[in-house]
């Protein structure tokens, strides 16, 4: 797996992310809120929070959606946070891994890595031996 260092956007991007957490933490509502930020190649940001608890909806779910919605097919970078998780960076579950090897195999994710330092990778090496969908013809 291939790790790449953060640049300034990258470091903007967790920004944005953090940024919406704040603004949607109710500790009154969720024991955990997430939030996402997801970098377009046109530069557009879209926004995440999860919905609910351990059940409802992902951040990133939220924020491809709204994406998706918007006309948006190509993503560059993306990266879901928590202001109480190591480098305030959270690492996609495995469903959220799914939808970007379906979606965008090569977008560039911000995790932690096992030395505990903020990097990226792309999505398709989150998950070794993925599920992809059979065409048949």
């Amino acid at each position: 797996m291939i790790k790449h260092e953060l640049n300034e956007k990258d470091k903007e991007l967790i920004l944005t992310a953090l940024k919406t957490e704040q603004e949607n933490h109710d500790y009154g509502m969720h024991y955990r809120v997430v939030a996402c930020a997801l970098l377009c190649r046109d530069g557009k940001v879209y926004k995440g929070i999860n919905i609910g608890k351990i059940h409802g909806s992902c951040a990133e779910f939220v924020a491809f959606g709204a994406a998706v919605a918007d006309g948006q097919r190509n993503f560059d970078t993306v990266v879901a946070v928590h202001k109480e998780a190591v480098n305030n960076i959270v690492t996609p579950c495995g469903n959220c891994r799914q939808l970007m090897i379906e979606y965008c195999p090569d977008i560039m994710v911000i995790v932690n890595d096992e030395q505990g330092r903020a990097v990226k990778v792309r999505a398709k090496d989150l998950i070794p031996f993925a599920y992809e969908e059979i065409v048949i013809n």
